[in-house]
């Protein structure tokens, strides 16, 4: 933590239901930006859509973290992006420095799930309050294959990567997060201007390929994923041509040959 920094007060509990929750209560009894909550167990976790995520004590990292950007209201959905791009970025580089060189291969599937191959390995789930968002996140460290919640998904220890002390991870991924979050409010949350939207695609393996989105309402959309755009949707071309989308829950269709 610096002065000039974000990051304010870092707290540390054994065990905890949810940390977005905890710190949803502590941002409404005034609590500042810059604070993050961290804890050994979850049990009562949550992911996107509702989904539950589980995992034994101490075997990921597992935190919730709150801000309070001050960026027009149509540019705060880039906030869940940009901290994939944060956790995604962080693994790569901690990765490298165990592997000399040749890191985890960690994408990210619109908007920020974290993968390695087609495997999860982080998801992110960002909720608003009133004048602020907590965004939570959920990162696989030291799970065994038989500890996984599902077969889709993985840790870095599955992935080769023994990155077993998590406090040096933590603090690569709260570095990144404050590095893209101060660049991204300073340019009043424009993620061209600021460099967020190309770093996002950068690492966005949804982007190329041949996709099945699940919409609101039972719906569905089949296409090839393009690009994403600068309000932070994934921008499809399906059989009526190019449809932007804000939600939806995107399936990567397996390429030929693959199995």
């Amino acid at each position: 933590m610096r002065a000039d920094g974000l990051w304010r007060d870092v707290r540390v509990v054994p065990e905890t239901g949810s940390t977005n929750a905890d710190l949803a209560a502590a941002a409404r009894e005034g609590a500042a930006e810059g604070t993050v909550l961290v804890t050994e167990m979850q049990t009562a976790g949550r992911g996107r859509l509702g989904r539950t995520w589980t995992a034994p004590p101490r075997s990921g990292l597992m935190f919730s973290l709150l801000v309070r950007p001050v960026v027009p209201a149509a540019r705060i959905g880039w906030l869940p992006l940009l901290t994939g791009v944060a956790v995604a970025t962080a693994v790569r580089r901690m990765s490298a420095g165990y592997f000399e060189g040749a890191a985890v291969d960690a994408r990210l599937k619109w908007p920020n799930d974290v993968l390695v191959g087609e495997r999860k390995l982080a998801g992110i789930l960002a909720e608003k309050l009133d004048g602020g968002l907590v965004v939570g996140v959920g990162l696989n460290v030291g799970l065994k294959e038989a500890e996984l919640p599902v077969p889709t998904a993985t840790s870095l220890a599955i992935e080769g990567a023994e990155l077993s002390d998590r406090a040096p991870l933590l603090r690569a991924i709260l570095r990144e997060f404050e590095s893209w979050y101060l660049a991204w409010t300073a340019m009043d949350g424009d993620p061209q201007r600021s460099g967020l939207r190309t770093a996002y695609k950068e690492l966005c393996g949804t982007l190329g390929r041949e996709v099945r989105v699940e919409l609101p309402g039972s719906a569905e959309l089949h296409g090839t994923a393009r690009d994403v755009d600068e309000a932070g949707r994934l921008v499809v071309a399906g059989p009526d041509g190019e449809r932007p989308l804000s939600a939806g829950d995107v399936v990567h269709v397996r390429r030929r040959g693959t199995g």
